[in-house]
């Protein structure tokens, strides 16, 4: 062993060919027994400190990148009213405005109307009858200890002028008989063929007494009502024929009992009972609403 070795007790280690050290993890610089000196060891926290910095940065700017590539959240689309423009919102909110308004009224009317008699209905019942009838009155016939055990057929006959200016005299027309076809069968049949000439008849009959002379202020305004609703319907079936013209109208009742069941004693005429109202004459504005009822039909 040569003075090195024995200098630095370090093991030996072969020789290469031309007395160099052998290529190999041994020529980096160091033993796989050598210890690295305080400067190599600072060295390398220093280069590995600085690596994991550039680690840390590198994936904060990934982590950037990624957020900053996602696709963005769509706004909501509005719907309804919000969707129109500002000139159609504003019609549209005044319309439900309005709506809502005749709502409310038309629902208190109704209530006073059906409430016992109060300090409101008191002062300002005739405000409420002429909002409710005839159209919206209330009836509680069906809930009646005594329902309705008749039939009632109301008709109308018609004086009408003819287009060469002849007046004749038409025949009776049923027009509950008329209501009672169009109902038959029918699936879905109108409240207008249901109720409007009963309802309009109810009207009269409580309003008039036996002698048909009004019994209240409603009386003038359900004969109106019954005589435009029989003018409608005479131009409806065509009375007179052609161009011709209703100058008066006569309404009749005709009331039949209902026959009771046959295991009841009770006992009750089958003859019926005709009711005549004297003859009215036609204003020229009733005439003026049926032609425009029948053109638009």
């Amino acid at each position: 062993m040569d003075a090195y070795d024995e200098g630095t007790k370090a093991r030996h280690l072969p020789d290469g060919p031309d007395g160099s050290l052998p290529e190999g993890p041994a020529s980096a610089g160091s033993t796989p027994d050598s210890t690295p000196s305080p400067d190599q060891e600072s060295a390398g926290q220093e280069s590995g400190g600085q690596e994991s910095v550039g680690q840390e940065s590198a994936g904060q700017e990934s982590g950037g990148q990624a957020s900053i590539g996602d696709p963005p959240v769509p706004a909501p689309v509005p719907t309804g009213i919000a969707s129109l423009p500002l000139r159609s919102q504003v019609v549209a909110a005044l319309a439900l405005a309005v709506v809502a308004v005749v709502a409310c009224v038309h629902l208190g009317m109704v209530f006073l109307h059906v409430a016992p008699s109060n300090t409101v209905t008191k002062q300002h019942g005739r405000a409420i009858d002429d909002w409710i009838y005839p159209e919206f009155e209330q009836n509680w016939k069906l809930f009646a200890p005594n329902p309705l055990q008749q039939n009632i057929d109301v008709q109308v006959r018609a004086q009408v002028r003819g287009a060469d200016g002849g007046i004749t005299e038409t025949g009776w027309y049923d027009l509950s008989a008329l209501d009672g076809a169009a109902i038959d069968g029918n699936l879905l049949p109108s409240h207008t063929q249901q109720n409007e000439l009963r309802r309009a008849w109810d009207f009269y009959i409580g309003t008039h007494d036996n002698d048909n002379r009004p019994a209240g202020l409603r009386g003038d305004l359900s004969q109106r009502y019954l005589r435009r609703i029989v003018v409608l319907r005479l131009d409806r079936e065509g009375a007179g024929g052609k161009g011709a013209v209703v100058e008066s109208v006569q309404v009749r009742s005709r009331t039949t009992n209902v026959p009771p069941p046959k295991w009841s004693e009770e006992q009750v005429s089958d003859t019926p009972v005709l009711r005549e109202l004297p003859w009215w004459t036609v204003p020229e504005e009733d005439v003026t609403d049926a032609r425009t009822e029948a053109s638009a039909r």
